[in-house]
């Protein structure tokens, strides 16, 4: 049985647009996954340290008959071939995927909360969602469209193609 996922893609280095382009190249790779749709790529000031440079950020819609587990180990598999280095909580990256949704499931596991534990807080999260689906519902019925990151702000902006 396949499954919808949402995955939130980020990066502050080593020439941040081309790491998302490469990821969702890299995410229409996976075994048992179709890359279904993507956002526009999104420019926004670092949350945490604001020493570091701002991210660009993007959301890819999977279909997956990959557990979300294991979607998870293929995740953080593409996040160290792109030389991902944890040194610092939110500090710079080259590369970070966030599994955001898994169809409607909700999951409180040791290393994987769905939704994701900061999705409704964070405008360049929602806001490429609801590019992809201006109607998408959170698991329980809550609109993307209903949460206070939804509003438009000047500290995230559509990148030009």
């Amino acid at each position: 049985m396949s499954h919808r996922a949402w995955v939130g893609l980020s990066s502050n280095l080593d020439h941040p647009q081309r790491q998302v382009s490469m990821a969702f190249e890299d995410l229409a790779g996976l075994p048992l996954t179709t890359l279904k749709t993507r956002s526009s790529l999104y420019s926004s000031r670092p949350v945490g340290p604001q020493d570091q440079p701002d991210f660009v950020n993007a959301v890819a819609v999977l279909e997956t008959r990959l557990s979300p587990l294991a979607l998870l180990d293929q995740l953080q598999a593409l996040e160290q071939r792109h030389r991902r280095v944890r040194k610092r909580h939110w500090g710079p990256r080259t590369l970070d995927l966030d599994l955001l949704l898994y169809g409607d499931q909700v999951l409180n596991l040791p290393r994987l909360v769905v939704p994701h534990l900061w999705l409704c807080e964070r405008a360049f999260v929602v806001q490429p969602m609801l590019e992809i689906d201006p109607e998408l519902r959170l698991p329980g019925g809550l609109s993307l469209r209903q949460l206070p990151s939804a509003s438009p702000t000047n500290d995230l902006k559509r990148l030009p193609l």
